[in-house]
């Protein structure tokens, strides 16, 4: 009796011991082993990053009509100033959608105004309405002057000027107009084209949002020129190259450092806030086109068809070198000189016709200059001849093609129009304008896209831990593009821009951030794989155990139910 009293004890306490470990399994070890093992993801503003997905843009511009005198009938004056608002929807795709809104404020000059206005010349008057006041960044003025002005040409009648004024002439069905609301309904048309020229147009904003709306195949063409431009970046390497094939034909001389200060860091200073820019320079010897030139008996000289250009590119740009410390775009621009044996050399376009600039760009890469100094290869000439370059000649092509791969539009303008040369900086004001909207715009698509794909890539793969830097990375992006598109409607293009720069930023900051690299994490295959050899031998006692405890308790169950009975 007391051996069965001892064993019912022992059957007893193994029972609990089971229970036991198998309740502080199930309520300690297997939340622990949870909590310890699960995947850290920090909170991300996922309802914002979906409302960027949808994104709508509204562009808003200042534009200000000033009527001198002789253009508006004294009766009418009474009635400015007067401001309008015109907006055009633009529906680009299902996601995307541009508002263009321009308020448009009309009145007339003040005396000093019209002093300005009295300059001999549209350029004079130009000078002198620029230092009465300078308008905002992305603000037009347009000022109105009479059918009678000897300003501009006869063949003329608007003249945009190096900054953000033009001069609007009236027509002579204009100048008849007897109310205000007739002479804006007539000056309506001239005005448009000029905002079409000076501020932004549905071509350059539309080619903007590339990296985000898919175009089709017959909207190529208007989108050309922006595929030629680099694409928005923080920074820029600029590396101006001389290419020297034979040192022992001449010793070539180039002052590429006061050359750059003088005719290329003006532009680069014009739209430092656009992006930074940094110039570096190198000579390369005994290194040749790649391509051989044919000679043209007809014309004493040898010649690169334009077909063969694209094949001079390649074996040059491998000795060009690259800055690895860096990851910005480099825009490289390569003067080459021509050996004796290979001299002169010109570039022939499609038409077998000498290019004018003996140069040709490549779209997103640079741009070659053939710079040829057979006149120094007389019989007597003793060799290498020692030559110096004229770097205002070579600047001059190289500022054009800087201007082009840099985005700066240079279409030609509309019949009637005069444009102003761009001075001293190589670049306009409002040129600089149509640039920061175009980048502002290209700023936001690119980070929208970006934001919205990490999103998607986070929300796909649950095991990707999203650690707290990430998610300050992301927010700070989704806030700078709140503010870019917020300060974009109020017309605030230089805030728009610094915004936009800070979203792209940040939100390729967080995109490439390693720790965001699937490859570091296990699937669950393999999870399965590793965590079953260590939970299967200890799960199974404890299961068997709790089986045969439950087994046994029904079978204690049956026995009293049977002996009731």
């Amino acid at each position: 009796m007391t051996e069965m009293a001892t064993t019912e004890v022992e059957h007893r306490r193994g029972q609990l011991a089971a229970l036991s470990i198998a309740a502080v399994v199930i309520v300690v070890g297997v939340p622990l082993w949870w909590k310890t093992t699960e995947t850290y993801r920090a909170w991300l503003p996922v309802s914002q990053i979906q409302e960027l997905a949808k994104l709508e843009l509204q562009l808003s511009a200042d534009v200000e009509v000033v009527f001198a005198r002789g253009t508006v009938p004294p009766e009418q004056q009474k009635k400015m100033p007067l401001t309008q608002t015109q907006e055009e929807d633009h529906a680009v795709d299902e996601d995307t959608a541009l508002k263009y809104r321009y308020e448009t404020r009309y009145r007339t000059a003040t005396i000093m105004e019209e002093d300005a206005l009295n300059k001999p010349t549209a350029a004079e008057a130009d000078l002198a309405l620029h230092m009465l006041s300078e308008s905002p960044c992305g603000s037009l003025v347009i000022y109105v002057i009479p059918e009678s002005s000897s300003q501009l040409p006869q063949d003329a009648d608007v003249y945009i000027g190096q900054r953000r004024t033009a001069l609007l002439r009236v027509v002579e069905q204009t100048s008849a107009a007897k109310t205000l609301e007739q002479l804006l309904h007539h000056l309506q048309p001239q005005i448009k084209q000029v905002l079409r020229v000076m501020s932004f147009s549905r071509a350059d904003i539309t080619a903007a949002l590339s990296d985000r709306v898919r175009f089709h195949p017959g909207s190529k063409e208007s989108i050309a020129d922006s595929m030629r431009a680099f694409k928005s970046s923080p920074g820029y390497e600029i590396t101006f190259s001389l290419l020297n094939p034979d040192p022992k034909s001449h010793r070539l001389y180039w002052d590429i450092e006061g050359a750059a200060q003088t005719y290329i860091q003006p532009l680069l200073t014009k739209m430092s806030p656009v992006a930074n820019f940094s110039i570096d320079s190198q000579t390369l010897h005994y290194t040749m086109l790649g391509v051989n030139p044919r000679y043209d008996a007809n014309r004493g000289a040898y010649t690169l068809n334009a077909d063969s250009l694209a094949h001079v590119i390649n074996p040059v740009e491998a000795r060009l070198g690259s800055n690895a410390a860096s990851s910005n775009p480099v825009l490289n621009f390569l003067l080459y000189v021509p050996d004796a044996h290979h001299s002169p050399l010109y570039i022939q376009d499609h038409h077998k016709q000498e290019v004018p600039s003996n140069a040709f760009h490549s779209p997103r890469w640079g741009g070659i200059m053939v710079y040829n100094v057979d006149s120094y290869y007389e019989p007597e000439a003793e060799f290498p001849a020692d030559i110096n370059i004229n770097m205002a000649k070579v600047m001059g092509v190289f500022l054009a093609q800087l201007r082009l791969l840099l985005g700066v539009q240079s279409s030609p303008p509309p019949s009637g129009f005069l444009v102003a040369p761009c001075g001293s900086t190589g670049l306009a004001d409002w040129e600089l304008d149509r640039l920061m909207w175009s980048r502002s715009v290209e700023n936001i698509a690119t980070a929208t896209t970006t934001i919205t794909s990490l999103a998607q890539l986070l929300d796909q793969i649950g095991n990707i831990v999203i650690n707290d830097n990430i998610a300050e990375q992301v927010s700070s992006a989704v806030a700078s593009l709140q503010l870019a598109v917020a300060e974009l409607e109020a017309g605030n293009l230089g805030f728009a821009l610094q915004f936009s720069k800070e979203a792209i930023l940040a939100s390729e900051k967080a995109f490439f951030d390693p720790s965001l690299l699937h490859l570091l994490y296990f699937p669950d295959d393999q999870k399965f794989a590793i965590y079953i050899p260590l939970f299967l031998p200890m799960c199974v006692p404890i299961l068997l155990s709790l089986l045969k405890i439950a087994s046994e308790a029904r079978q204690k169950r049956r026995e009293k139910q049977a002996k009731k009975d």
